[in-house]
């Protein structure tokens, strides 16, 4: 950007004249004083204790710190409330002067008629007549005039005195008199100093604004408001915005002021440049609204003086308009002033009647035209605007580009370069700005992925982006640049070369001939390198494709001026990826120029290898000279730097000879030869049968007490494509002799075998081809790779007449494994499914050695995790037991022939189902005895075990069966009514070991256990193990009185056990309240084993069954009937009725009715209706009868109606009518049985059916 004015490029912003920020001199304030032409900035202060001085060095840090001069600068983010208020902040003298707006003074009655200095109208202007606009408006406008002015002035504040005695009270009053009239006096000088500027100012339509300096002290003086007022209305300064007071304070707090002052200043700084505004849009129109002027043809003539023709006053005006716009931060309205003014240049520049070119004018209208596509380019970017601010400079290029065509600039002279390179450079330095600031430049990714179905290939063909409307980083202009001063450059050498003596002296080519053109492209190519590199994608480990280009001009450049050891080092760098990468198109012309490098720096070991790596990417020498006829000179002709060896191992470099390694099979047994070919090819393209090669050595091994194989040159030796080396043995020195030259892409296949003794991977390590001429001894590793390539297919040469290949289809064909022969051993796993749960279950694993030698066997059992409920299963072999792995289980040497068995046990729980284990059989070789056997401690150490070792692996599912199955059947009795139900008040209750079962009764438990499991078992014991608890117990069961000899017994499938167990009940509150079942109190435990389908019997087994919780159902109301079960004639007996509310809550009023009949058997002494008290919850009432039977044989007893008249007493009291009652069930408690109930069910009388009987006896 040096290149144009820096007035016409920065970015404007509103303009603020801070004065009065010089050093104090005293609490004086300053005299006026007439004001000179030239006014020096204020000096600074010194650095004082007084505050005051502190105070004008903080202003001046705190206003020096804002808004500075720069080309790219975006506007701030403002809001509606705080508007944007950023000044371009200058610190002048008090006195400073404004420039005059015309030459004539204003009472001069020519004054409205006079035009501005910087006029095309006034003679004396630098743009007179015919000028469009000069950078120094610009200066004026932004270091010569303001849009506000502030002045800083101290207040004078009056010495305090305070009285010394009491005398001086008298003349207090005088005092202050005193006092009053010189600050009276020193406010008026004030006042006129602030007058006499803001004459100056009002001139100009400036504001200005006066901060007063006063201490703390005076803030609080009473006298200051009407001080402020009498200086404001003498002074003349607006009633806004113009006068403030500020005192010594913080740093933070003086920023607050200089913020706050600005946002005050704002709005009087737009008014001020609209006002211009507005004047210049009047002059505009008034000069639009002009006839044309005709274009004479003596107008062509330079030496004629002319007027500015409309065109030009329509640029004038427009730019003027853009400038303020600009200066009051409206980008939008300054872009299209900008625009207009642009898009009449460009009518001017296309009339040559109205620019002609190679003229003054003509060139400030083209620097103009430049600065003005600058600032558009500038404002779209602040926009984020990218493809518009692109077009835009593309088009100025591409517009310009033709106009210069017409001017007789076109693409063969070097002007026409230059100014193409300086546009992208200023483009590039644009947004290099713009980056800094808050510019981001868009990535430009694929927004479809590259794979896309068959039907929208077309449309995916279709889209993307255009590359010259995508918006690059800086460095990729950077670089166009610098190509275009590379163009600029050979048109100046070609006009250098063609020129005259005569057209040589003109200042064009004179001033051409001083530039340094490759400074120029080195500083271009530098910039562009460095950014390519900053702008390279994160993931990418290495430069990118264009950065490596770019070094590679930077390379060439430096070759051009001569200075080849930086081209070398930069040539190092860049050939190391394209080696790496394989860009053999790229490397091949940087190999040229490096050669040209090396062989001016006399560097010889750097030519030579850079002959070799040329004739290997087959490249001819110049002038039809072959490369090994050059590198052959230089071997002769020169001598090395050293005596060793010169070693040409350039990491990835593309090799002199093309090796390919191939063995014909992928795997050998150990000390069965394995057969393999090396293939050498020489380049198509290059010559080397004269290069003197004497030896090649082939490597089969890293390690350098292999010696390698040597196969030797000897030129008696027939040439031929296939040469046999033999059996190679490792460890053995050899050599062969054969005949070491290729014609242009010839091959030489060497063939041989290999074997190995031990476990391998044979492999030849590497090529070394040594070369000797004269002095020198080149050696040429040939490295082979490993990798497997795509392109290529491994070729195995199978006859030389006819040439004839076979195609290795393998993977890798570079090496072969040598391995042992694999063991041969028979594992047999027998076992008699199913397993039962809880049974120690063996398995039975026969491992046989069937192999010709010893071996060393062990084996693993792994039990795989059951998905089963509650399953834990355990597995043992030989004292070693775990629930998932035993491992290491030795069986000895095994000779050939011989057998071990091992039983493995496996114990089963939880629930049935599949169990499975995995046995890995492992065995190795058993060492001879003239070997040293490897230690464990030895292993433990890091020695490797090299002896082999073969696994086989065996699944074993086992079906896993309960082998008793259990089912279970629960009745509930009610508690007998012999037994009062204790009282609410029995103190019985308290005791500890006291058991009430009234409410819960008996449950009879009786238990089947069935065989359910395919085989036959044998019962050795079962008993039942008693738990008690607090609501359970077991009060008897049958196995306590089983006979002796029915244990232990042999039972067959499906064959079935019973037992039976009464358990007393007393349910808790938890049981009633939270419905909590009662636990069984105890479990039988069963003692098995199974019997084999041969008689023979297993281990002992047991398994437990727990009684199952008990839920006992409760009755609510209920009444038992004891009637005797039998009577004689005639003889009395008693019958009860126990009437029990059992309900948790509720109240009963029972009425118990006797129902005779004339054909009862009894007669019946006793109540025949009767209300019973009231039964409270838990209560119980008893009603007997005595009863005479007068009739033999079983006959009914007699009936009992029981009716709960609750609801009916209920009703009577509401005044309702009343019911029967509810009828209540009578139970006959001889047969009182009942299953579990989960709720209280409704109460019925009994059926007749089912009414108790009597037998009666005579």
């Amino acid at each position: 950007m040096n290149s144009y004015p820096p007035e016409l490029l920065a970015q404007l912003a509103p303009v603020m004249f801070v004065a009065g920020l010089d050093a104090p001199t005293s609490n004086e304030p300053p005299s006026s004083s007439s004001p000179s032409p030239a006014t020096p900035p204020p000096p600074t202060p010194t650095k004082s204790s007084d505050p005051f001085t502190v105070l004008v060095l903080r202003l001046r840090e705190a206003l020096g710190v804002q808004r500075k001069v720069a080309i790219y600068q975006p506007p701030p983010e403002a809001s509606a409330r705080k508007p944007a208020s950023q000044f371009q902040i200058q610190l002048v003298s008090r006195d400073v002067r404004f420039p005059p707006r015309k030459l004539l003074h204003p009472d001069d009655p020519a004054y409205a008629n006079a035009h501005s200095p910087l006029s095309p109208l006034t003679p004396t202007s630098p743009l007179y007549p015919d000028g469009l606009i000069a950078p120094i408006w610009i200066r004026k406008h932004t270091t010569l005039v303001p849009s506000v002015f502030v002045l800083f002035l101290r207040l004078y504040e009056h010495p305090s005195t305070q009285p010394q005695s009491p005398l001086d009270l008298a003349h207090v009053h005088e005092t202050e008199r005193e006092r009053h009239e010189e600050e009276r006096r020193h406010d008026a000088e004030l006042s006129a100093d602030i007058s006499q500027r803001k004459k100056s100012t009002n001139e100009r339509g400036i504001k200005l604004t006066v901060v007063l300096l006063a201490s703390r002290r005076m803030l609080d003086d009473p006298t200051l408001d009407s001080r402020l007022t009498y200086i404001r209305r003498t002074s003349g300064l607006d009633s806004r915005a113009a006068l403030f007071v500020l005192s010594p304070v913080s740093p933070g707090e003086l920023q607050d002021f200089v913020k706050s002052l600005q946002q005050a200043l704002y709005e009087p700084s737009l008014e001020y440049y609209t006002n211009h505004s507005k004047r210049v849009r009047r002059k505009r129109n008034r000069h639009a609204s002009q006839a044309p002027i005709p274009i004479s043809p003596l107008a062509t003539s330079t030496h004629v003086m002319r007027p500015l023709r409309p065109e030009g006053w329509t640029v004038r005006y427009e730019y003027k308009m853009a400038c303020f716009a600009e200066f009051r931060g409206e980008g939008e309205v300054a872009l299209k002033h900008y625009q207009d003014a642009y898009s009449t240049l460009i009518i001017m520049f296309g009339s040559p009647l109205i620019l002609p070119p190679r003229t003054k004018r003509w060139a400030e209208a083209k620097v103009l035209a430049d600065c003005i596509n600058v600032k558009i380019v500038k404002l779209y970017l602040y926009n984020s605007e990218h493809a518009l601010a692109l077009s835009h400079h593309s088009s100025h290029i591409r517009q310009f580009g033709d106009f210069s065509r017409g001017w007789g600039i076109g693409e063969d002279t070097f002007e026409y370069w230059s100014w193409i390179a300086r546009q992208h450079r200023i483009f590039a330095e644009l947004l290099e700005h713009g980056t800094r600031a808050n510019l981001r430049i868009p990535v430009h990714r694929p927004s479809f992925p590259l794979q896309q179905p068959a039907g929208l290939e077309p449309m995916v063909r279709t889209l993307g982006i255009n590359p010259s409307s995508a918006l690059q980083h800086p460095g990729f202009y950077y670089y166009v640049a610098a190509r275009c001063t590379e163009l600029r450059r050979e048109r100046f050498l070609d006009t250098l070369g063609a020129l005259s003596p005569s057209s040589a002296a003109g200042p064009g080519f004179a001033n051409e001939k001083k530039v340094e053109h490759l400074v120029i492209i080195l500083e271009l190519y530098t910039k562009a390198y460095e950014l390519f590199k900053k702008y390279t994608p994160a993931s990418a480990t290495q430069p990118g494709r264009q950065t490596l280009f770019i070094a590679y001009r930077i390379a060439q450049t430096y070759q051009t001026s001569g200075k080849f050891d930086m081209a070398v080092r930069f040539f190092e760098r860049i050939a190391k990826t394209y080696r790496r990468e394989q860009w053999g198109e790229m490397l091949r012309p940087l190999l040229t120029t490096w050669y040209d490098c090396a062989k001016l720096l006399g560097d010889m070991e750097m030519s030579v290898r850079l002959l070799m790596e040329m004739l290997a990417h087959g490249l001819q020498g110049e002038e039809d000279e072959a490369l090994e006829d050059v590198l052959l000179a230089v071997l002769q002709s020169t001598v090395p730097s050293s005596t060793e060896p010169v070693v040409i191992d350039a990491a990835d470099a593309e090799p002199l000879l093309k090796p390919s390694v191939v063995f014909w099979a992928s795997e050998v047994k150990v000390g069965e030869p394995a057969a393999f070919q090396i293939s050498l090819t020489a380049s198509p393209t290059a010559s080397i049968a004269s290069l003197p090669f004497t030896n090649l050595e082939i490597h089969f091994s890293q390690d350098a007490a292999h010696p390698p194989l040597i196969v030797r040159h000897a030129d008696d030796v027939q040439p031929s494509m296939h040469v046999d080396v033999g059996r190679l043995v490792p460890g053995e020195a050899r050599e062969t002799m054969a005949n070491l030259r290729w014609e242009i892409g010839a091959t030489v296949v060497l063939s041989g075998t290999m074997a190995s003794d031990t476990p391998a991977s044979l492999t030849i390590s590497r090529l070394v081809l040594t070369m000797k001429e004269s002095s020198w001894t080149v050696q040429l590793p040939l490295e082979l790779s490993t990798k497997a390539s795509s392109t290529t297919q491994a070729k195995w040469l199978s006859s030389i007449e006819p040439l004839r290949y076979l195609p290795v289809e393998r993977e890798n064909t570079t090496s072969v494994a040598v391995r042992h022969r694999p063991h041969s051993l028979s594992v047999r796993i027998e076992q008699h499914e199913p397993a039962y749960i809880d049974e120690d279950y063996p398995v039975v694993i026969d491992v046989t050695n069937t192999f010709d030698r010893a071996l060393e066997v062990t084996l693993d059992v792994l039990l795989q995790p059951a998905e089963i409920d509650d399953a834990v299963n355990t597995i043992s072999v030989d004292g070693q037991e775990s629930t998932s792995l035993v491992k290491g289980i030795t069986c000895g040497v095994l000779a050939p022939g011989v057998s071990v068995v091992k039983t493995l046990h496996l114990l089963s729980t939880g629930a049935p189902g599949d169990r499975i284990l995995d046995v890995s059989t492992q065995s190795r070789d058993v060492p001879d005895e003239d070997e040293e056997p490897v230690e464990e401690e030895e292993n433990a150490e890091g020695v490797a075990d090299t002896r082999q070792r073969t696994e086989l692996l065996h699944t074993l599912v086992v079906p896993t069966v309960n082998p008793i199955r259990a089912s279970w059947d629960v009745a509930y009795e009610r508690s007998s009514t012999a037994n009062a139900r204790p009282g609410l008040a029995d103190l019985r209750t308290f005791d500890g070991d006291f058991w009430d079962d009234s409410e819960g009764g008996e449950a009879v438990v009786q238990l089947v256990l069935e065989c359910a499991g395919p085989w036959n078992l044998e019962i050795l014991a079962m008993r039942l193990i008693r738990e008690d608890n607090q609501q359970a117990k077991i009060v008897e069961t049958s196995t306590d009185v089983v006979s002796e000899d029915m244990f232990p017994g042999e039972y067959l499938a499906g064959d079935e056990i019973c037992d039976i167990c009464r358990v007393s009940l007393a349910p808790s509150d938890k049981y009633h309240v939270e419905g909590l079942s009662i636990p069984g109190p105890g479990h039988y435990e069963v003692k098995w084993r199974r019997i084999s389908a041969s008689g023979e019997k297993g281990p002992e087994s047991t398994a437990i069954f727990r009684l199952p919780d008990l839920r006992p159902p409760t009755d609510g109301l209920i009444a038992l009937l004891d009637a005797p079960a039998a009577a004689q004639l005639h003889q009395p007996t008693t019958m009860t009725l126990t009437v029990r509310n059992n309900h948790p809550t509720r109240a009963a009023n029972v009425l118990v009715t006797l129902e005779p009949d004339a054909a009862d058997a009894f007669v019946v002494a006793g109540v025949r209706g009767a209300r019973l008290p009231v039964l409270l919850p838990g209560g119980e009432e008893r009603v007997r009868w005595r009863v005479i039977p007068i009739a033999c044989g079983l006959v009914r007893a007699p009936r009992v109606r029981v009716v709960d008249k609750r609801r009916v007493v209920a009703a009577q009291a509401e005044g309702e009518v009343p019911g029967e009652g509810e009828p209540i069930r009578v139970v006959d408690v001889r047969c009182g049985g009942r299953t579990e109930d989960a709720g209280e069910k409704v109460v019925e009388p009994v059926d007749e059916d089912q009414w108790p009987s009597v037998r009666v006896s005579p």
